[in-house]
């Protein structure tokens, strides 16, 4: 009883924390929040019955690499093309903002989440472990088990492809 008691004690100190990047993860990648909690239930759950294995350096990458593996593995299997998502991320609008701000905040969360959802899952992956996640080119490269290079050529791929398609989108709004 005690193993499986710390067990649950290593789970709690080195995955719960990370759930919610655990599932910003997911649901950059599958862009479907049902699916995020599918992917993350299937993380954590990978994640729970190989903790004897872990060593416990860096829960956070490590976790975050089974995610990145389990939305792999999830959309491997499925060949039917997947509907893009225009659920709003976060919400942003604080009581201070005005209709109009609150109006062109929401338009711009959904010109980005369409943007990104329009690039290569290996682009966005990257993007998203770097930009919002925050982590270093050599972790990106650790858990994505690609070189470093490959690592820094898609993000750059990935920040010219967002930035080319938001360009289009902003000289269409001008254009109206």
């Amino acid at each position: 009883m005690a193993n499986g008691d710390d067990r649950d004690a290593r789970f709690r100190q080195w995955i719960l924390p990370h759930l919610d990047a655990a599932y910003n993860l997911a649901l950059w990648l599958s862009r479907e929040p049902a699916d995020a909690d599918d992917i993350v239930q299937e993380a954590s759950l990978k994640a729970y019955k190989g903790l004897d294995r872990f060593d416990g350096r860096e829960p956070r990458a490590w976790f975050l690499t089974i995610v990145r593996n389990e939305f792999y593995s999830l959309f491997r299997s499925r060949s039917r093309a997947r509907q893009e998502s225009l659920e709003t991320v976060a919400e942003l609008a604080s009581p201070a903002r005005t209709p109009e701000a609150s109006a062109i905040a929401q338009l711009d969360r959904e010109q980005v989440w369409e943007s990104l959802g329009k690039l290569p899952a290996e682009f966005r992956e990257v993007l998203i472990l770097r930009e919002f996640e925050g982590f270093s080119y050599r972790e990106i490269s650790e858990m994505s088990s690609i070189p470093i290079g490959t690592v820094m050529s898609r993000l750059s791929r990935a920040r010219a492809q967002l930035q080319q398609d938001l360009g289009k989108r902003q000289t269409k709004g001008e254009k109206r």
